[in-house]
């Protein structure tokens, strides 16, 4: 039997399963009496809601058509705020260009999003500033690069730094690498790797199309980019200078 088809059919299982959880906990939720009780369940409804989102997401692509993976990333990110960063006053930001990929390498990309995502929830010392992650998906000629960029510390090459095996291996299937910048109040973990020539393809035609769009509109996104600059300062570029020490796998 195909590896895809057992992953399909794990997908299926546990999608079924957290439905269920669901409709158990909504009932339960129903039938006891107390206005704590209830919000207390309602709270176990929402956080199972979070994750079936989060596990929707992260479900495994079907055909060969190209995706584009900033609505894939952004799906993903709703799901991990309703999930786990609300509930940890943590804000998600996301700060993306539009970058087709094939299904799979696509599906490969949400998978270490997560797992960095969640890394930087799991180890990030925010101390007293409010919690923030930031997901930056670029593309530089033929190179995607994602940025996952947080205003806590932790030390450099932290015990922590063990979690990211996995997504490591997943990003030198796809021939890429993940490196991690520290700074003074920020940490950042860059994914990169190479598009295909598929891919490239596909997004020489999304740039050239909006290279040609009407000047009115490119001058009008152009101004709102700089007044939002000027309105917040993105650390992400003093973050990966030079200046700032790297740990690349």
């Amino acid at each position: 039997m195909q590896e895809g088809v057992l992953l399909r059919e794990l997908n299926r299982r546990v999608t079924n399963g957290v439905a269920l959880a669901i409709d158990l906990v909504a009932a339960a939720a129903i039938r006891v009496e107390g206005t704590e009780a209830k919000c207390a369940l309602g709270d176990v409804v929402e956080l199972l809601h979070g994750y079936a989102d989060v596990h929707r997401a992260l479900a495994m692509p079907t055909g060969d058509t190209l995706i584009h993976a900033a609505t894939c990333i952004r799906r993903l990110g709703s799901g991990m705020r309703r999930a786990l960063l609300d509930r940890m006053t943590i804000q998600l930001a996301f700060a993306t260009q539009s970058i087709a990929l094939q299904p799979e390498r696509c599906w490969h990309l949400g998978l270490i999003v997560h797992e960095l995502v969640m890394h930087a929830a799991r180890h990030a010392c925010f101390d007293a500033r409010a919690g923030q992650i930031k997901i930056k998906l670029t593309r530089t000629g033929a190179l995607l690069n994602c940025v996952i960029l947080d205003n806590g510390t932790r030390p450099a090459r932290d015990a922590s730094d063990r979690e990211l095996r996995i997504a490591r291996d997943i990003a030198r299937a796809l021939g890429g690498r993940i490196e991690q910048g520290f700074g003074a109040e920020f940490t950042s973990i860059v994914l990169s790797f190479p598009l295909t020539e598929r891919e490239r393809g596909a997004n020489w035609t999304i740039a050239t199309r909006q290279m040609r769009a009407p000047r009115r509109t490119r001058a009008i996104a152009s101004n709102d980019a700089t007044h939002a600059s000027l309105r917040s300062a993105d650390a992400l570029g003093a973050l990966l200078s030079l200046s700032h020490p790297t740990d690349a796998s």
